[in-house]
C-alpha cells in the first residue's frame, strides 16, 4: 500500500476535491490509500503523464460562454429538444415559466433519470435538469456499455437490486420496444483462495441466483480464447450481461418525458442558505421552483455542494479501450465469448458487442479527475498497460490493433456505498450518487427506492447515509 498526494499548482487547474488555498506552493486536492496492483502488467502511474485538466480561467470563459448560448438559443431561450432526444417532451419556456414540481431531480445520468421515471410513476409532477443532456459524453453514464451482474460476495443488498434492476431493465426495453440489453452471461475468474468469489457463491445461492460453478478443465474447454494463467476456477451467470448504457438511459428518459415529465437543459447552481428550499437558480438567470429536490449529479456532487461533499465524492479519471479483433473471427462476440471479472488482476472486459471490439479497463482507481475539464485522451501509458494484458490473458489477439478509446470517471465514495440521505441542511433536498463504479446496473431498484423515500418517507439503509461518508477512500465494495 502506498499513500499517494496530489498537488496542483495555486493559480493552475480546477480540482474537484480542491480544499481552501493557504496561498502556499500548491492545494491538497486527494490524499487516498491506493491498493498496489495486484495485476503485473497493469502498472501504470497516471500521475507521471500530462496535466489533464483545464485551466481555470479557460474553465470559467467556457461556462460564461456556455450561459450565452442558453440564452441565445431557440424560442423560449433553450436548445431544439429534438436535438438532444428522439421526441422528447420539454419544458418549452425553461426555467421561470411559473410551474412548481413537487418534485425537482438535477441530473440525467442512470440515477437521475431512473428516480424521475418512478416519481412521474407515482403520481408526481416532476422536472429533470441536466447541463450538458442524459448520458452525455461527461458523464458517468455516458459510455456505451455497462456490465450487469448478480455476484457481489457476501454483500447481498448489492445482489438484491441487481435482480431487482435486471428485472426492471428487461421490463422497460420491452414496453419501449429497446433491445439494449444483451444476454452475454457474466464469467468471474478466481484464484485458489478468492475469498470474496466464494462470498459470491454463498450469496448466489442463498437468493437462489442462476449459476455454474466451473473448475478449471471446464473454463478451458467452454472459453478456449482465454489464456487461464493465474485462474483456478470460476463462476458463470448466465442470465447476466451487458447494458448499452447511454442509449438505455437516453431512453428511460424520453419515456419519462412522454409520460409527462419536463427536462430542462439548465445548469442548477449550487443552492444558499439552510431550512426549506424554495427554488434553485440557473446559470442562464431562472429559476426552478419545487416542493422537493433530488441532486443526483454525480461527479458533479462535490462541486454543487463542496463543503459537505467536496472531500466525500471522489471523481477518478477511469481509461477504457476497445481491441479489435481479426477479420471474420466470431470468438470473442457473443454467444461465444462472455462478459468476464477478474478480482485478482482488477481487469473486466466484455465481448465484441455491435462490432466495436473486445472492450477492456482496470478497474483500479485512476487520479482525481475533473468532469467539466478534465481531458478525455487515454495515455501511452495507459495503452501500453492493456496491450500487455491481452497479449497474456488472449494470445489470438496479441498485436492486435486498439480501435477506440474512451476516458470516463468513477464517482466513488469512501468504500463505494451509494450515497442517498437528506442534506443536512435542507429539510427538503435529497443526495443521490456514489455510484463508485459499480451504480449503473442498479440505477432501475434505486431510482425506486429514492422515488419512495421521496413520497413516502422512511428511514435510509444505514450504509446509504452521509455519516457513513469519510474523507478518505478506502474501497470495500467491488
Amino acid at each position: 500500500m502506498w499513500l499517494r498526494r496530489v498537488l496542483l499548482p495555486s493559480r493552475g487547474t480546477l480540482g474537484v476535491n480542491s480544499v481552501k488555498r493557504s496561498g502556499g506552493a500548491g492545494s491538497l486536492v486527494a490524499v487516498a490509500w491506493l491498493p498496489q496492483p495486484a495485476c503485473e502488467f497493469c502498472k501504470v502511474d497516471y500521475t507521471s503523464s500530462e496535466d489533464m485538466q483545464l485551466g481555470r480561467r479557460e474553465f470559467v470563459k467556457y461556462l460564461l460562454a456556455a450561459g450565452a448560448a442558453l440564452t441565445r438559443a431557440a424560442p423560449g431561450g433553450m436548445p431544439s429538444g429534438a436535438s438532444l432526444l428522439a421526441s422528447p417532451r420539454r419544458q418549452s419556456g425553461g426555467a421561470n415559466t411559473g410551474k412548481t414540481y413537487d418534485v425537482a431531480v438535477i441530473g440525467a445520468g442512470v440515477f437521475g433519470a431512473w428516480t424521475a421515471y418512478h416519481l412521474e410513476r407515482s403520481g408526481k409532477k416532476v422536472g429533470l435538469l441536466d447541463a450538458y443532456g442524459p448520458a452525455n459524453s461527461r458523464a458517468s453514464s455516458g459510455g456505451e456499455s455497462r456490465i450487469i451482474r448478480m455476484g457481489y460476495g457476501p454483500d447481498e443488498i448489492y445482489t438484491r437490486w441487481a435482480m431487482r434492476s435486471l428485472r426492471l431493465w428487461q421490463d422497460f426495453f420491452s414496453r419501449a420496444n429497446r433491445p439494449l440489453f444483451h444476454r452475454t452471461g457474466v464469467l468471474w475468474l478466481a484464484g485458489a483462495e478468492d475469498h470474496y468469489a466464494r462470498g459470491t457463491l454463498e450469496t448466489l445461492g442463498k437468493l437462489s441466483v442462476r449459476f455454474e460453478r466451473l473448475d478449471r478443465p471446464e473454463l478451458e474447454k467452454r472459453f478456449p480464447q482465454f489464456a487461464f494463467g493465474n485462474v483456478s476456477w470460476g463462476i458463470f451467470e448466465p442470465d447476466s450481461g451487458a447494458l448499452m448504457a447511454r442509449r438505455a438511459v437516453q431512453a428511460v428518459v424520453e419515456e419519462a418525458l412522454k409520460n409527462g415529465v419536463d427536462y430542462l437543459p439548465e445548469f442548477a447552481v449550487a443552492p444558499g442558505g439552510t431550512g426549506h428550499l424554495a427554488a434553485i437558480k440557473t446559470l442562464s438567470g431562472g429559476t426552478v421552483s419545487a416542493a422537493s429536490y433530488v441532486f443526483a449529479c454525480g461527479p458533479w456532487l462535490g462541486k454543487v455542494f463542496p463543503e459537505l461533499l467536496g472531500e466525500r465524492i471522489f471523481p477518478t479519471r477511469q481509461e477504457v479501450y476497445f481491441i479489435g479483433v481479426p477479420p471474420g473471427d466470431r470468438r470473442f462476440a457473443p454467444p461465444v465469448m462472455p462478459t468476464w471479472i477478474f478480482n485478482a488482476d482488477e481487469v473486466y472486459g466484455l465481448p465484441d458487442l455491435e462490432n466495436r471490439g473486445l472492450k477492456i479497463a482496470l478497474d483500479r482507481h485512476g487520479p482525481p479527475f475533473d468532469p467539466d475539464t478534465g481531458r478525455r485522451v487515454v495515455t501511452a501509458e495507459g495503452v501500453a498497460a492493456i496491450r500487455r494484458y491481452v497479449a497474456q490473458r488472449f494470445p489470438a489477439l496479441k498485436g492486435a490493433p486498439v480501435v477506440e478509446t474512451r476516458v470516463c470517471q468513477y464517482e466513488n465514495t469512501s468504500n463505494g456505498d451509494f450515497l442517498i440521505d437528506r442534506h443536512p441542511a435542507f429539510e427538503n433536498v435529497w443526495l443521490v450518487g456514489g455510484g463508485s463504479g459499480h451504480g449503473f446496473k442498479h440505477g432501475p431498484a434505486l431510482g425506486e427506492y429514492v422515488a419512495a423515500r421521496v413520497t413516502e418517507g422512511g428511514a435510509v439503509e444505514s450504509r446509504f447515509t452521509l455519516a457513513t461518508k469519510q474523507k478518505l477512500q478506502k474501497r470495500a465494495v467491488f
